[in-house]
């Protein structure tokens, strides 16, 4: 299983939001390039950043430090989210080193644009799935729609997503452990690759999302917060 530490951008620091609440901050850094660079040296070959701001306001606000990192990070595949809504963007941030985009809101208020970027860039696009009560959140976790996860998931089942990323918002942040039923429950209900994010705090979570056969799952808090060692886990997934 492939691990992505989590870096959460809110103007240029480092942050984990608990619950998707914009109000409940937890500052880690104010460098997220030497963050990267920590990472990297720990072991991990990807990275999931996300530009809060940018999530909410559908605007990019935190490109400098996702540049930054792109500069300073050699060997180390940046997956990014948070404020991208337009194939111009998309096409940007590829062509600046991303190797994956994450598009969420955008999937349900432009479908057609999720699809026409995973047709344009093939294998470099992930559809984001961010869930409260298992209905679909939009505009940075701000927004619950009426649909499902299940049923977005599907919409894009023949679009040729690289990934899908299933965030269950009631744990995120909260490191109370992953919603392994229901990642596995959507990863057994569509055919995209499901990358689980949300609520993990030890490494016994992550090998009971490996036994239910999810091939990654995104990690935040539990790695600020010293409960997961980076060496320890990587060794355990790649087992």
């Amino acid at each position: 299983m492939i691990l992505y530490p989590a870096i959460d951008l809110k103007d240029g620091a480092i942050v984990r939001l608990l619950h998707g609440d914009f109000d409940a901050i937890t500052r880690y850094g104010d460098d997220p390039a030497a963050q990267a660079a920590t990472f990297a040296q720990a072991g991990f070959t990807w990275l999931h950043m996300v530009d809060l701001d940018g999530a909410k306001t559908g605007q990019a606000a935190n490109a400098a430090s996702v540049r930054a990192v792109l500069a300073g990070t050699s060997g180390l595949k940046l997956q990014l989210g948070g404020g991208i809504r337009s194939l111009a963007t998309v096409e940007t941030w590829l062509a600046a080193g991303v190797a994956r985009v994450v598009l969420g809101s955008v999937a349900v208020r432009d479908p057609d644009l999720v699809r026409a970027a995973c047709h344009a860039f093939p294998g470099q696009v992930a559809l984001g799935i961010d869930a409260k009560g298992g209905r679909v959140a939009v505009q940075g976790w701000t927004e619950t729609t009426d649909v499902t996860v299940v049923d977005l998931a599907r919409r894009f089942e023949d679009a040729g997503a690289a990934a899908v990323i299933y965030t269950d918002i009631g744990r995120d942040g909260a490191l109370t452990g992953p919603d392994v039923d229901g990642t596995a429950a959507l990863a057994q209900a569509v055919a995209i690759p499901v990358i689980a994010s949300g609520g993990v705090s030890s490494v016994e979570d992550l090998v009971a999302l490996k036994g239910r056969g999810i091939p990654g799952c995104i990690i935040g808090r539990a790695l600020y917060d010293g409960r997961i060692e980076p060496r320890q886990a990587l060794e355990r997934m790649a087992a």
